[in-house]
């Protein structure tokens, strides 16, 4: 497909390049996406409804390669409880499994999910069906505790697949050393053993070369990923990650390994190319029209977006003409897309199982020893700022980042902002206090760019 022309813009407003995103290349991301997943849970439905069930995985270590070999259609639950946060429908979920019996200081995600299966899979964007399959890892605490409700609620088969990982940090074996092709050997056995359970329950046999066909899928949507986040560095930055982002991570998970996928993302580097190449940046709304957003601030963000208020949570950013060029969040989230681990065609479940170990054990690194990703890529992408969101049902993505974020602070000199709010649970949000904070952050980063554009002229002046 061509790239359209820079004069695509259809005009200016207040001084801003205004683009028509119903058609054409800019915006065409953000506008497909968004069908695809429409499309996406449609099908949920209509599985639903003729009572099939599906293979529930989570975003963390998703066996995406395997179970579309067996043409299982995958659930997200993760991506199906931030969803009801989104449409403002979270907090009667999370009221229905408190009334069950859950704390209120657990998982959002995983009360929501719960709740979702007592009201027979109702969603607000579909309805889900139930778990005949559900596939894990341990690249989250939570995930095992989650599995075993729907072991006791559905009877649903469970495979665990778990990764060797570090139990310090900078302890991990190296690549070709004894303990790694044990570590290896150990993750190859789990992958075989989940590949009979699929055969046992799809009653299909395992076919290599339709598995070697999706692996090249996962390759092709990987790279362009990686090749995606990468055009960040450049000014402006080509989409902003905290909103157009969370739209590709959803593809790069509920997609991942398909044509369909690989499709979407090679578009999309293309789409961010062009962009990237004619200075368009972000879009915003403005008087119903899609403009460029401003960027006098390039920010970095650590931590799960607040989906009770997306909108509003974006908008104290862009306001002050924010805009994060950079997450953590669009790396451990993709299960692994963001990272560009390509598979070896030739020896495929092997390769599957090294992609595994590599991805998954950074992902637990990353987050239990807050391994320093975006801080020590702060030239890199240029950064303004960083801002660090804890969220109250998450202690394992939380614990750590207000320590983390002072170390930042002082160690490195940079602007630094500490939100507490929640990934689903709107009763956690207090909107007003973290404007306030927002704007204080703002207005420190203005005053230390203001000192730093004196203190030339002072120094001269004392000469």
């Amino acid at each position: 497909m061509n790239a359209a022309p820079a004069s695509q813009a259809a005009g200016t407003l207040a001084g801003r390049r205004v683009f028509d995103t119903e058609s054409g290349i800019v915006g065409r991301g953000a506008r497909e996406g968004a069908k695809l997943f429409r499309d996406w849970f449609a099908e949920l439905s209509q599985l639903a409804e003729r009572g099939e069930g599906a293979a529930y995985c989570f975003v963390m270590g998703n066996m995406n390669e395997v179970l579309r070999t067996f043409d299982m259609p995958v659930v997200f639950p993760e991506i199906n409880s931030l969803q009801t946060a989104v449409r403002r429908v979270s907090e009667e979920y999370l009221r229905e499994a408190e009334d069950y019996g859950y704390s209120p200081d657990i998982c959002g995600y995983v009360k929501v999910d719960f709740a979702t299966q007592l009201l027979g899979g109702k969603h607000p964007m579909a309805r889900i069906p139930k778990p005949m399959l559900a596939v894990t890892t341990n690249a989250c605490n939570t995930y095992f505790k989650w599995v075993e409700i729907w072991e006791r609620m559905h009877g649903t088969i469970v495979s665990v697949i778990d990764v060797p990982a570090e139990r310090a940090n900078h302890t991990r074996s190296p690549r070709g050393s004894e303990e790694y092709k044990n570590e290896l050997a150990y993750i190859v056995g789990q992958v075989k053993d989940l590949i009979a359970t699929c055969e046992r329950l799809t009653g299909k046999k395992f076919d290599i070369d339709k598995f070697r066909m999706h692996l090249k899928y996962a390759n092709e949507m990987s790279l362009a990923w990686r090749d995606i986040l990468k055009l960040n560095e450049r000014t402006p930055a080509a989409f902003n990650v905290l909103t157009d982002g969370l739209v590709y991570l959803g593809m790069s998970n509920g997609f991942r390994a398909t044509e369909t996928g690989a499709k979407f993302f090679k578009d999309l580097l293309e789409e961010m190319t062009f962009r990237s190449q004619n200075g368009i940046g972000p879009l915003m709304k403005v008087d119903g029209k899609d403009v460029e957003a401003d960027q006098r601030f390039r920010l970095g963000f650590i931590g799960v977006p607040c989906y009770p208020i997306f909108r509003g949570f974006n908008e104290f950013f862009t306001d002050w003409g924010g805009t994060f060029v950079t997450s953590a969040y669009l790396t451990f989230a993709s299960g692994g897309t963001g990272m560009g681990f390509e598979y070896d065609l030739n020896n495929p479940i092997e390769s599957l199982a090294e992609g595994t170990l590599e991805t998954v054990r950074d992902t637990i690194a990353n987050l239990i020893f807050e391994t320093p990703e975006i801080e020590t890529r702060l030239a890199q992408y240029n950064l303004d700022g960083i801002v660090y969101h804890s969220v109250k049902s998450c202690r394992t993505i939380s614990s750590g980042l207000a320590d983390r974020r002072h170390h930042a602070a002082e160690r490195l000199g940079i602007s630094t902002l500490f939100l507490e709010s929640d990934v689903v649970d709107p009763r956690s949000v207090a909107k007003a206090q973290m404007k306030n904070r927002a704007d204080a952050f703002f207005e420190g980063m203005i005053a230390r760019k203001q000192k730093k554009q004196t203190a030339p002229a002072i120094v001269g002046a004392a000469q």
